[in-house]
């Protein structure tokens, strides 16, 4: 399922990550690495903010369909 998808308080695994080399090295720089464990915080339309790896990060919707959890 995308991120996006999330509701807020809920908890996963990130497991892919799509999109060109340039935009997965720039979510791979945030935190955003395959296994690893991401909460979202709040959404507003469409829009995230999540925990990763203990550090709140906000996401556009567009860069939060990139990102793959189960």
């Amino acid at each position: 399922m995308l991120l996006t998808m999330m509701q807020a308080g809920s908890e996963g695994v990130v497991q892919k990550i799509g999109g060109k080399d340039e935009t997965r090295r720039f979510l791979e720089s945030l935190g955003f690495v395959e296994g690893g464990r991401v909460r979202v915080v709040s959404e507003f339309s469409g829009n995230l903010i999540v925990n990763i790896k203990e550090t709140r990060v906000a996401l556009s919707k567009t860069m939060a369909n990139r990102i793959h959890v189960a």
